[in-house]
């Protein structure tokens, strides 16, 4: 017999006992009711006393998972009334009854049939019966009763939720709380300790510990590191009977995985990197990339890279997807200056964790070593952001300008030769030595015309035309006096009739197209040709202008309103230079504040004779004006001629339209031509039997040969000779008229010819008709209809013969 038996049927002894003695409890306390409820009878109805029930039914127990070959005893029914003598009926009914529960029905015991299970159904509930074995009547009311099924411990703890997997960081303290795991048990917790659950660790208890209790799974120890094994693969069980022996037990497993803390630094796999590039890579060239390894993982490898010695040349940046670092050019590298360059890289952990900074520092150091090779360069100009030269306005051709440098810079150095970029100075004003680099004028300067000159000079190595560099050269034209001063505008002033002595009348202003260094300084005077003039004075105010004055008073604008002042103006030089300048002075009449009210035009020359610079413009203008003359007029003939002509080219396409093209009267192949020579000439229309097909002829031409008649024929003769006669006419006419071109044309005539059997549609033939219809009411219609009533409402003689 097994402990599991042994144990049930341990519970099944005390369960009987149990039962044995709640029924005989029973058994006294329906006898006692039966004999109390016999006494109150003999004392009659009318007795106050409540009768008590004939039976009291408590509650039934059976235990579970039963296993023995005859039905298990469960309890007995019995009521008070039943004296032995088997002539009461006990029955059950409900869940269960006949089924599960069978009854006997003289002695009311109670017996179950199957094997029960209290995990699947816990208790049944039953009615009991009482009647009377020969007219079935029931003895006592109907009773309800209930069996409930007693549990053992016969089922195991499950975890419902497993496996499990969960997870805790590296290097955790001891005792640190992972998952929590959970078994349950299907017995009854309220009965014995057969849900009683405890857990324990079956493999992997040296790293993880259990509570047995709660589930919960802690850290056994403090070292976990990812690095060495990232994964845990727990057995937990779970035992029932709170661990006792004959308990049931059940295990899962449990997946610890252990997640990554920043505890690693980064390490380059080398203390040493080397690389080549070449001295004409640009700037931003990849030099080459390196990478430093983290044991860790996630963002805790994210690093960031920089340069701790050599960055004057070389930079450093992170490549955020490989998490490389990608060293590049910063400024052009130079063989011939230094041929190999050190750099050290640092590469620094970004996500520092302050709770393992003392396992030291997260950030390690490497040399790249970039050896620089050499390549054919172009020449280097020096300076090389370009140069600025200056030159006097009045140098010579052939003057020395300046003088640009540039060499080759590697090794061997070989000559240079110098040229001037002539997209630059298409004028070929400068020269260029091609071996010295000496610039030269090639022609006359003009600082006011230009006053900068910007050119490119490309140098070439001598034996390798490709090396070609290029070099910004801006000459600066200097100042030199060559330009009079003039004055500002053509200044005119006015003046009153009864301007006082001394009046300033106007301030005059000078131009300079020269740019002293020193700046201006102008001095001015009257022109030799007005010493003599009484009426006005020149005021030098030294700021480069002059004032107008009077010298006398009472100006007559009848006598004389225009006066022409001749100035001179002087520059400071060197040399000083001059020019004259007229200030024109008008006389008018003024109002009694001065305000000027009229002028008069009548002018009066204070000098006679007029400058040569006035008399040359003069003639220009007159040349100009001649010259656009004659260029109208020669425009206006030239269009007029191409006109004609065109009007002349346009006549064939205006007069003739040719919808097909032909070969002329020449061409014999393309038309037959003896058809149109004689149109009306139809040998098939002649009386025969058979002859072509009869579509090729005139419609008309077509019925005289259906009719067969002589007299259709003849009508179709005169019809043509008609049409012929009418052609032949418009024919003379072509050829008499001289303005019909002499080309091959097609004339189209409208000819509607004589006595057509259809007769005219036309509705103004109906006069003629001896039609009794009376239009005269057309006469009532108003104007719009006399020209139709006159043509069929005959009007009154009198009215015609007025």
């Amino acid at each position: 017999m097994t402990v599991k038996e042994a144990g049930a049927w341990t519970l099944l002894a005390a369960l009987g006992l149990l039962s044995c003695c709640s029924f005989g409890w029973c058994e006294a306390s329906r006898t006692s009711s039966s004999t109390s409820g016999e006494s109150s009878k003999d004392q009659g109805p009318s007795s106050l006393e409540r009768v008590k029930r004939g039976w009291v039914w408590n509650q039934f127990f059976v235990v579970e998972e039963y296993t023995g070959t005859e039905p298990l005893y469960v309890g007995k029914i019995h009521t008070d009334s039943d004296e032995g003598e088997g002539n009461i009926k006990y029955t059950i009914s409900g869940e269960g009854a006949g089924s599960i529960f069978i009854i006997n029905e003289l002695t009311g015991d109670i017996h179950a049939t199957e094997r029960l299970d209290r995990e699947e159904k816990a208790f049944y509930t039953l009615r009991a019966q009482a009647r009377d074995r020969l007219s079935n009547d029931p003895l006592e009311p109907e009773s309800e009763f209930v069996i409930k099924v007693q549990d053992i411990n016969d089922s195991e703890p499950k975890f419902l939720e497993g496996p499990y997997i969960g997870s805790v960081a590296e290097l955790s303290p001891i005792g640190t709380s992972v998952m929590k795991v959970t078994a349950s048990d299907a017995d009854d917790p309220t009965y014995g300790s057969s849900a009683r659950v405890i857990y324990s660790v079956l493999d992997g208890e040296k790293f993880f510990t259990v509570d047995k209790h709660t589930g919960i799974i802690m850290t056994a120890v403090a070292d976990l590191d990812r690095e060495t094994q990232d994964r845990y693969e727990l057995v937990v069980k779970a035992t029932d009977m709170a661990g006792q022996m004959g308990g049931l037990s059940g295990s899962t497993t449990v997946t610890i995985v252990i997640t990554d803390v920043n505890d690693n630094p980064p390490r380059f796999p080398q203390k040493m990197y080397q690389f080549s590039v070449s001295e004409g890579a640009v700037v931003g060239t990849p030099v080459g990339r390196v990478i430093a390894m983290d044991a860790d993982m996630g963002e805790n490898t994210d690093m960031s890279y920089l340069i701790k010695e050599g960055g004057e040349l070389f930079k450093v940046t992170t490549d955020v997807e490989t998490q490389e670092a990608v060293v590049s050019i910063k400024k052009p590298l130079d063989f011939e200056s230094k041929r190999t360059h050190n750099v050290v890289v640092e590469a620094v952990n970004k996500h520092v964790d302050p709770r393992f900074v003392d396992l030291g520092s997260f950030r390690d150091q490497t040399i790249v070593r970039v050896s620089v090779s050499d390549i054919d360069e172009p020449p280097i100009f020096q300076p090389a952001e370009g140069t600025i030269m200056e030159v006097q306005e009045d140098a010579k051709v052939g003057a020395l300008v300046g003088i640009v440098t540039a060499r080759d810079p590697d090794v061997k150095n070989k000559p240079v030769r110098f040229s001037v970029d002539r997209t630059t100075d298409m004028d070929m004003i400068f020269h260029i030595d091609p071996d010295s680099g000496a610039i030269t004028l090639g022609k006359i300067l003009d600082r006011e015309t230009a006053g900068w000159h910007n050119i490119t000079v490309k140098a070439v190595e001598a034996d390798n035309q490709t090396m070609v560099s290029h070099s910004a050269v801006s000459i600066r034209i200097l100042d030199v006096n060559d330009n009079p001063p003039e004055l500002a505008t053509p200044y005119e002033a006015s003046i009153c009739e009864d301007a006082k002595p001394g009046q300033l009348i106007h301030t005059i202003s000078v131009v300079d197209r020269d740019e002293p260094q020193s700046g201006h300084r102008f001095y001015f005077t009257l022109a030799p040709e007005a010493s003599s003039n009484r009426h006005f004075t020149l005021w030098d105010v030294k700021d480069n202008t002059a004032g107008i004055r009077t010298q006398r008073s009472g100006f007559n604008r009848h006598e004389q309103n225009v006066y022409f002042l001749p100035i001179l103006v002087v520059d400071s030089g060197p040399p000083s230079l001059s020019s004259t300048g007229t200030l024109t002075i008008r006389v008018c009449g003024c109002d009694t504040e001065g305000a000027i009210q009229s002028c008069n035009s009548t002018a009066y020359v204070m000098s006679s004779a007029l400058s040569p610079g006035v008399l040359i413009a003069l003639l220009v203008c007159m040349l100009i004006l001649i010259v656009l003359v004659l260029l109208i007029l020669t425009l206006k003939r030239h269009r007029k001629g191409q006109r004609m002509a065109e009007d002349e080219e346009d006549m064939r396409d205006n007069v003739i339209k040719y919808n097909d093209e032909g070969g002329g009267e020449q061409d014999t192949q393309a038309y037959d031509m003896s058809a149109l020579r004689n149109l009306y000439d139809f040998p098939e229309a002649k009386s025969c039997d058979s002859g072509p097909d009869i579509r090729s002829l005139p419609q008309w031409v077509q019925a005289s040969r259906v009719g067969g008649s002589a007299e259709g024929a003849a009508a179709a003769a005169a019809d043509f000779s008609l049409f012929k006669g009418y052609i032949q006419k418009k024919v003379e006419q072509a050829d008499a008229d001289l303005s019909v071109p002499p080309y091959d044309s097609f004339q189209t005539y409208a000819f509607e010819g004589t006595s057509s059997p259809a007769l005219s549609l036309s509705s103004i033939h109906t006069l003629s008709t001896t039609s009794e219809q009376d239009f005269s009411y057309l006469s009532d219609w108003g104007p719009r209809f006399r020209q139709l009533a006159g043509y069929y409402a005959p009007g009154n003689p009198e009215e015609e013969g007025s």
